[in-house]
């Protein structure tokens, strides 16, 4: 590669910075899980109440996906992200709600929604920045990194929660421990707000707004010489090539089937049902696995452990085996898991009740469930919960890049919202009662449920999405369009 005398950035430095909005996203969905115990007694919520402020993050996270494709246009990738890191930082401060402020919940709930917004903001800008700044053969890895930082975001947050709850007496903590709680993502917003000031903006996004000079700078300090000529002049050619074009839309028809195709991929990352494990994990644990109260908390670190772990397979080999593979495997591994978990809890014999007089299945079933709903996490985490993020990063051709990845990530927090509102209307139907008490389905109806999605994902990538390793992004139109011809 070429050498120059530009002070060069390093891609890994910028990435790193860039994926604390994905730590931001996990840390601050994850955080309401260690504080609704404690604010839900504080303010006596009803169960509406308190789904409603648990879910009002995900209406915010909708109206940010959607407003950030126009926003990410008009400003650029890093300084939609700097907006995101304000609107954190403003959330997490209010969401504790302090002393002089009049506690309200619909204080709170203002409070979540614009935290929410910032989760839809950097959700959709984070991976497309990292995309659009890494050379093909380490893309994959690169975005990978964005999921990392998410679960990375859901470890740090359980511990957090852990450690400040657990220093507490329970009515400290009903007073003043989820506060604490709120107020821990203060750091990581922060942080997040200084460190996005020593990164450049997304040379593609330059080039689009005609500051050519701007975004070869930038393209030889990241690459190096060699490359960034390459990479300029590929750039080039697509956005001059666009600008023969009529007005780029989404509707056009060698485009809509790649927005189709993505935004479905979107949704159905979330009817796989992680979300409905990471919110209510604790609600499984205690009334559907038989966990008394004292091991909850030791079970949720344990599913935050494997989704790590999971995650780091997903970064190391997602250049290697590729795309499509990764999400056939896991899909199949996530099958397995949500049905050794379903089987197990519709043939158990609940004869016993825990210490909160729920009943309970005896020892081994609850392990094998426990096995199963850990296999499901680790392969969403292989799978995906990386892998959906790096196509979406990277399907999208320049021309409508921002509208559709605004459109495939505000479509996958409204199926998150719908997934999170219906999962416990399930739950607690009669349908799902256990057989002795005139149910049918014995606490596993959900599971089956998943369990259909997820051969429907199967399915639809085996058919629907090709093998996108080590193309750059101005050959991913083509890729499609050869594809559905």
């Amino acid at each position: 590669m070429g050498q120059n005398n530009t002070k060069r950035i390093n891609i890994y430095f910028i990435t790193i910075v860039i994926t604390l909005g994905g730590l931001l996203f996990g840390f601050d969905t994850g955080v309401i899980n260690g504080t609704q115990f404690y604010f839900s007694k504080y303010f006596e919520l009803t169960g509406w109440l308190k789904g409603f402020i648990v879910s009002s993050a995900l209406l915010g996270a909708l109206v940010g996906a959607a407003s950030a494709g126009m926003i990410s246009k008009a400003i650029g990738r890093k300084k939609s992200l700097i907006w995101a890191a304000i609107l954190f930082s403003i959330s997490a401060w209010g969401s504790g709600l302090p002393s002089f402020l009049p506690e309200s919940i619909s204080l709170m709930v203002f409070f979540r929604l614009i935290g929410g917004v910032a989760i839809g903001m950097a959700s959709m800008n984070a991976p497309m920045y990292i995309a659009e700044i890494s050379p093909a053969d380490k893309r994959g890895t690169l975005v990978t990194y964005y999921q990392m930082a998410v679960v990375i975001g859901f470890f740090v947050v359980f511990l957090t929660t852990y450690f400040i709850g657990n220093g507490l007496s329970e009515q400290e903590n009903i007073d003043i421990g989820w506060r604490y709680m709120f107020w821990s993502e203060l750091v990581p917003a922060l942080a997040f707000l200084f460190l996005l000031f020593m990164v450049p903006q997304s040379p593609r996004w330059l080039m689009i707004k005609g500051r050519e000079e701007a975004a070869k700078d930038i393209l030889v300090r990241i690459h190096g010489q060699e490359m960034a000529d390459q990479e300029f002049v590929e750039i080039k050619e697509s956005i001059e090539s666009e600008g023969k074009q009529k007005k780029a839309s989404i509707f056009q028809k060698s485009l809509f089937p790649i927005v189709i195709i993505g935004t479905v991929l979107s949704i159905l990352q979330q009817f796989t049902g992680i979300n409905a494990v990471l919110y209510y994990g604790a609600d499984i644990f205690e009334q559907a696995l038989g966990f008394g109260k004292e091991d909850i908390l030791a079970q949720q670190i344990l599913l935050a452990t494997v989704n790590l772990l999971f995650t780091f397979i997903a970064m190391f080999t997602v250049d290697k085996l590729g795309r499509k593979p990764l999400l056939i495997i896991g899909g199949f591994g996530m099958l397995v898991g949500f049905l050794m978990m379903g089987f197990t809890l519709y043939l158990s014999d609940y004869s016993q009740v825990n210490s909160a007089g729920l009943p309970t299945i005896n020892s081994t079933e609850g392990i094998i469930s426990l096995i199963g709903i850990l296999l499901f996490i680790g392969s969403f985490a292989m799978s995906m919960g990386p892998i959906v993020w790096v196509l979406l990063s990277e399907i999208f051709p320049n021309k409508i890049r921002s509208t559709a990845m605004a459109i495939a990530v505000a479509a996958q927090w409204l199926a998150n919202y719908f997934v999170s509102q219906t999962f416990p209307i399930v739950v607690e139907s009669d349908a799902n009662r256990l057989i002795m008490d005139g149910g049918t389905w014995n606490n596993s109806l959900p599971y089956f449920i998943f369990s259909g999605f997820i051969i429907i994902i199967i399915l639809f990538v085996w058919k629907f999405i090709p093998e996108t390793k080590g193309k750059t992004l101005e050959e991913m139109e083509a890729i499609f369009n050869k594809k559905k011809s």
